[in-house]
C-alpha cells in the first residue's frame, strides 16, 4: 500500500497534517494554487466550482494515463484544464501585472529525458504550457520570453487570443485592492495584499515515467518585467528519474531555495520519502520568509501535497480512480 500525505508544513505557529491512505499507487496529483481564500470569503457556491474543477483537472489527466498515455501528455492536459478556469491564477484566471496586463509564465519538464521547456511574459497565448512544451519538443532552447516566445508560438501553431480574454472582474478587483495597499504601506518591498498563484501537476504513467508542470499569472502588480519561479527549471518545476515537484507561492524565495531540484535530490540522494522532503525545503523556504507549496509524486506512487500557507488547492487521484481533493488542513 503506497500513501498520499495531504499535509500542511509545519512552520511557525502553523502545524497539521491530513494523511489519507489508498489502495492504489497516485498517479496524478495537482494543485491550483497555495494561499487560499479565507475561509470567511469562500463562498459554498465558489467552493463548489473549485473543487469541481480540481476533480476534473484530476480525471482529464487520470484518463490520459489510463489509455497508455505518457506522464507529459498527463500533465499536460491536467494543466490545460486548470488554465482554462477563471478560478486560478493561471491562463483565463492570470492576475494583473502594475499596468493593468496579464503576464503569463509556464514550464514543463519529461523526468525520464530531462527534457524541459519554459515561457514567461506572454501576453496572447491561451494555454502557455502548451507552448512550453513546444518549446521543449521543436526548438532547440529551454526558455523563451516575451514577443520572442509568441513569434516561436506562431511559427509552431501554438493558440492565441485577445488579450481581453484574460480579463476578469475579480482579477481586476484585486489589482485595485494592491495598488491601494502599495500607497498606504508605500515603505513594504512589495504590497501586502499580492494575490500570488499558480496552477500544476505532476504525473507517473505505466512505465513509472514522471513529469512536471506548472502554469502562472505570477504577482498581482507585479512590475518591472518580475518573473517569479513557475517557469524556472529547477525553483518552481522539477522531473528526474525518482521524483516529480510542481511548486507554488512566493517565487523569488522558492527561486533562491532552487525548491523543487533541492526537494528531488534528497530524494534521490539521502533516500528521503517525499513528504519529509517536501516538509524540510518548505521549512527553509519559511526561514528565508516565504511561503507556499509543493505537490511532490515519486516512482513508486508516494505523493505528498504540502505547504506552509493558510491552504492550498489540490487533489490526486489513483489507478483506480479515486480522488481526493481539498483546500484548507481539514
Amino acid at each position: 500500500m503506497k500513501t498520499s500525505c495531504l499535509r500542511l508544513a509545519t512552520v511557525a505557529i502553523l502545524a497539521a497534517a491530513v494523511c489519507a491512505a489508498h489502495a492504489a499507487d497516485i498517479v496524478l496529483a495537482v494543485h491550483g494554487g497555495a494561499g487560499a481564500i479565507p475561509r470567511a470569503e469562500l463562498t459554498a457556491e465558489k467552493e463548489s466550482a473549485i473543487r469541481a474543477e480540481l476533480e476534473a483537472a484530476l480525471r482529464a489527466g487520470a484518463k490520459v494515463l489510463a489509455g497508455g498515455g505518457s506522464s507529459l501528455d498527463a500533465v499536460t492536459r491536467a494543466v490545460v484544464m486548470l488554465e482554462d478556469s477563471p478560478h486560478f491564477n493561471a491562463g483565463k484566471g492570470a492576475v494583473f501585472n502594475s499596468d493593468g496586463i496579464n503576464e503569463l509564465d509556464a514550464s514543463i519538464m519529461d523526468g525520464h529525458t530531462r527534457r524541459a521547456g519554459a515561457v514567461a511574459g506572454l501576453q496572447r497565448i491561451r494555454n502557455p504550457i502548451e507552448l512550453a512544451r513546444a518549446v521543449m519538443e521543436k526548438s532547440r532552447h529551454v526558455m523563451m520570453v516575451g514577443a520572442g516566445a509568441e513569434q516561436f508560438a506562431r511559427s509552431v501553431g501554438i493558440a492565441f487570443v485577445d488579450p481581453s480574454y484574460f480579463r476578469t472582474e475579480e482579477r481586476w478587483q484585486q489589482l485595485l485592492k494592491a495598488r491601494e495597499k502599495e500607497k498606504a504601506e508605500a515603505s513594504l518591498p512589495l504590497p501586502a495584499v499580492a494575490y500570488y498563484g499558480t496552477v500544476g501537476a505532476v504525473a507517473r504513467d505505466r512505465e513509472d515515467r514522471l513529469a512536471a508542470a506548472t502554469s502562472t499569472g505570477g504577482m498581482t502588480n507585479k512590475r518591472f518585467g518580475r518573473v517569479g519561479d513557475a517557469p524556472i527549471i529547477g525553483a518552481g518545476t522539477w522531473a528526474d528519474g525518482k521524483c516529480a515537484v510542481s511548486a507554488t507561492g512566493w517565487g523569488e524565495y522558492f527561486i533562491r531555495s532552487a525548491v523543487a531540484h533541492d526537494l528531488c535530490a534528497r530524494v534521490a540522494y539521502r533516500g528521503d520519502a517525499v513528504a519529509k522532503a517536501a516538509d524540510e525545503v518548505l521549512a527553509g523556504v519559511a526561514k528565508l520568509g516565504g511561503d507556499g507549496g509543493v505537490i511532490v509524486l515519486d516512482a513508486d506512487g508516494n505523493a505528498a501535497l504540502s505547504y506552509n500557507s493558510a491552504g492550498m488547492y489540490r487533489g490526486t487521484i489513483d489507478a483506480d480512480g479515486t480522488v481526493s481533493v481539498a483546500i484548507y488542513a481539514d
